[in-house]
């Protein structure tokens, strides 16, 4: 079998559109005082703005404190909390609104009524992506998302997903695919036998590293790893194997033993981190992650007191990792900090940005291939 080739979908095509892009308007603004007034007139009116919503925490049996301590949320006391629901349209997870005019409609809401304004298509109920922040205090189980056809067939939905690191202790790392040599009958094998974690391939981490997961690869988050997660809108996930540990309840939670073999992409062998570096313009530094049909993924670092646009022809998804960042739109303005996410809808078609400070994030736009 071959080994996988490397995750960093990003065609040079892409790469050179992207840079032009954002880095719109630099050069001569340099003041920190004040936006220039060339925000370009509407051809009609636009309800909509650069949104931010109210995070919906969830408590995991692996989860921890770390949400609160990097990013300054105010977690409930006493339970771990293992995942943060920054931008999520699911049924009864529907993430609301917390800043401007349309502050308490919900994201479910703000599909039915403007779906085209924010997507910059019509054609799909839902906002296509769930994106989240995931604190492993402990490690995650072994699991698989499945792919389309599978999905289909077994009543669940497919997820493509890419992490981020955040943050990571010593020693921190991540399974994810198959180590060279492992069959689909040692897998079983090792699954009855309790072993199964030795059939997947293991990497190091360290804050910055990226990782690719399509659909039909097996994976799992090691402890001590703080991730933003931007993946497909589902909750779909076969468990393979658990720790032998229980859950919040005192028992063992399920496992999809044969749901996850038949998501499992077997000749997914040893897949590595997403290889991309950061290019070398002086004040604006993008990094180009993931060219995938569902959603393309930058990391991006801005020199303090620069000021720039972003054109928007989807749906944007701004997430700090660091430092802080004004965001300008007509008269709304939004201040992000790290761990802040801003959904930028596509009719508003540009944005200002000022970096207050050193500011390093992720920028995500929406695919087609969501319609």
């Amino acid at each position: 079998m071959k080994k996988a080739a490397e995750d960093c979908r990003t065609p040079r095509r892409f790469a050179s559109t992207q840079t032009q892009r954002i880095s719109e308007g630099l050069g001569a603004r340099q003041s920190s005082t004040a936006f220039p007034h060339d925000e370009a007139k509407r051809s009609r009116p636009n309800m909509l703005y650069p949104l931010t919503f109210k995070p919906i925490f969830k408590e995991r049996v692996w989860g921890g404190r770390n949400i609160e301590k990097l990013f300054g949320k105010p977690l409930p006391p006493n339970i771990p909390i293992g995942e943060s629901w920054e931008i999520s349209d699911r049924p009864d997870d529907e993430s609301v609104i917390a800043n401007g005019p349309l502050s308490g409609q919900d994201l479910h809401w703000l599909m039915q009524q403007h779906g085209k304004e924010v997507l910059g298509w019509d054609g799909t109920e839902r906002f296509p992506l769930l994106v989240k922040i995931l604190d492993a205090q402990e490690k995650l189980s072994l699991q698989v998302h499945p792919p389309p056809g599978v999905a289909k067939r077994l009543g669940g939905e497919a997820k493509t997903e890419m992490w981020y690191i955040v943050h990571a202790e010593p020693g921190a790392e991540l399974y994810v695919g198959l180590k060279a040599g492992v069959t689909r009958e040692e897998f079983e094998r090792r699954i009855n036998d309790g072993t199964v974690a030795e059939s997947f391939h293991r990497i190091a981490v360290k804050a910055g590293d990226a990782m690719f997961l399509p659909s039909g690869r097996v994976h799992a988050i090691g402890g001590g790893i703080v991730i933003f997660e931007i993946q497909q809108n589902s909750d779909t996930t076969y468990r393979v194997f658990d720790w032998n540990r229980v859950g919040l309840d005192g028992k063992p939670r399920a496992l999809h033993v044969k749901e996850s073999l038949a998501s499992i992409n077997f000749n997914d062998i040893e897949p590595s981190l997403i290889q991309s570096k950061y290019s070398r313009n002086p004040t604006i530094k993008i990094r180009f992650l993931i060219d995938d049909p569902l959603f393309r993924v930058d990391a991006v670092q801005v020199k303090r007191g620069q000021r720039y646009h972003l054109r928007i022809p989807a749906a944007q998804i701004i997430a700090i990792l660091k430092g802080r960042l004004l965001v300008k739109y007509e008269e709304h303005e939004l201040l992000l900090k790290a761990g802040d996410f801003a959904l930028l809808p596509a009719s508003i078609q540009r944005v200002s940005l000022l970096a207050q400070t050193q500011v390093e994030y992720l920028q995500t736009q929406v695919g087609r291939a969501n319609n």
